[in-house]
């Protein structure tokens, strides 16, 4: 013990020093550290930010625990045992407005674009290709949810309902699953909090359910459920395994699409505002050194992954879709380099505008029961999404040296809106300034003074 605090004492003399001409030398509230992770490739900027010294650069000693679900994770932020957590972005915001749980958690930080594909059993593989158009002799991708429709209707006229997996009700990979069947022509279900059901089954077409991200191969091959979404490693896995065939990236449904943040208690924040500061500045550094030199690091990172302390799959599965490609059908392995994306297109940056994209398929999907305006989106987004914090972070890193301007947005200028977006499978567009409008542009969900009775 004496050892571990004189080595402590030593290296935070070391930031001090460092600091102490640069814009952030502002004394840590906190120093020790413990943050929760979901075994996926996305949690990385946390494994590098520790294993590269980021994190002690800033003076902090910071432990990574794996949770066994995002429910856990997010009670264990809530109250207090973890200090901050690799989050769903939906899970500030459902836990801010109280769908599940009553919680006021921010973000400053987001993790990734991208890195969530949709995986069917080997048996409905085998009924979707025969409507799947071909080319050169292997499946044209995207491959959109309308060649799952008859394969649905087969097993509905056989008396079995089709049942999916997502990981966690607010999860991207629900609004994922959601939006690709949707758009397919599939119904996959309202939920109605207002009359207590939060099952999100009715009226659906597909019954989408629960299960934590390193279940899903087992949990597919059981013939529990018959598809899944979720992020990496675990649609690879299922390829390795022979038991499950990728049909669709989330890149493919929509083009750079925000997914995990780094969340903390709002209360938290708060009482340690240097210390979340110092956080975010490490984990910037990680995000920017796993994209570097066109994802030169990403070998490393996947040896670091692989680890059984991270996320503890093989080292061949996390690399298929780490190191710019990724595998469908067993052989039929496409490049994909931006697959998953730390750095690159400001992805850290946390914009009003993804925010307000969560809160609208909350909406669709009746977790929010009630119509709201637009000003509420934004005020939401507000208080959920902290890009203030995030600038203070960059800016003392640029002060340092340590970054450079053009590695961020123009914050004299950024008012934390994307540009309207129009790459989804479906071709609608989505402007984050016009949330109503945007559910009105759906057939399937709700929109308007709609509500589930």
């Amino acid at each position: 013990m004496k050892v571990t605090i004189t080595l402590k004492n030593l290296v935070k003399g070391i930031v001090l020093s460092c600091c102490v001409s640069g814009a952030f030398a502002a004394e840590l509230e906190k120093e020790d550290l413990k943050f929760g992770f979901i075994k996926l490739t996305d949690m990385a900027p946390l494994a590098i930010a520790r294993e590269k010294g980021f994190f002690e650069d800033e003076g902090l000693f910071v432990e990574l625990e794996a949770q066994a679900n995002w429910k856990v994770l997010l009670d264990r932020v809530i109250t207090g045992e973890l200090d901050g957590a690799h989050m769903l972005a939906g899970q500030p915001l459902g836990a801010t407005i109280g769908f599940g749980t009553q919680a006021h958690i921010i973000t400053a930080f987001s993790m990734d674009l991208n890195g969530n594909g949709i995986t069917v059993s080997n048996d409905v593989w085998r009924e979707m290709k025969k409507h799947i158009p071909m080319e050169n002799g292997k499946p044209v991708h995207p491959i959109k949810a309308d060649y799952l429709k008859p394969v649905l209707e087969k097993y509905r006229n056989e008396g079995k309902p089709f049942k999916m997996g997502m990981v966690f009700p607010v999860s991207t990979h629900n609004y994922e699953l959601r939006y690709w069947l949707a758009a397919g022509g599939i119904h996959p279900g309202f939920y109605a909090p207002h009359r207590g059901d939060i099952t999100g089954q009715i009226k659906a077409d597909a019954l989408l359910s629960v299960t934590p991200p390193p279940q899903m191969p087992s949990t597919l091959e059981a013939g529990t459920i018959f598809g899944y979404c979720v992020g990496e490693p675990w649609n690879q896995q299922a390829v390795f395994k022979g038991i499950g065939v990728p049909v669709i990236t989330d890149y493919e449904l929509w083009k750079n699409n925000p997914e995990k943040v780094f969340g903390v208690s709002k209360e938290w924040a708060d009482k340690y505002p240097n210390t979340h500061i110092a956080i975010v500045k490490a984990m910037i550094r990680a995000a920017k050194w796993l994209d570097e030199n066109n994802n030169a690091n990403r070998p490393e990172a996947v040896k670091i992954l692989s680890q059984s302390n991270y996320v503890g799959a093989d080292y061949e599965v996390i690399a298929n879709s780490m190191t710019g490609a990724f595998e469908y059908e067993k052989g039929d392995k496409r490049a994909l380099p931006d697959f998953n994306v730390f750095f690159r297109y400001h992805a850290t940056y946390p914009y009003y505008s993804d925010a307000i994209w969560y809160l609208t398929q909350m909406r669709r999907w009746g977790q929010i029961p009630e119509a709201k305006p637009d000003s509420w989106y934004m005020e939401t987004a507000k208080k959920v999404y902290r890009p203030d914090i995030y600038r203070k972070a960059a800016e003392a890193l640029i002060a340092e040296g340590r970054m450079a301007k053009s590695d961020f947005p123009d914050f004299a200028s950024e008012d934390g809106f994307r540009p309207p977006q129009d790459e989804f499978i479906d071709g609608v567009a989505y402007d984050g300034r016009k949330p109503n409008a945007y559910l009105a542009s759906f057939s399937i969900g709700l929109k308007g003074d709609e509500t589930v009775e």
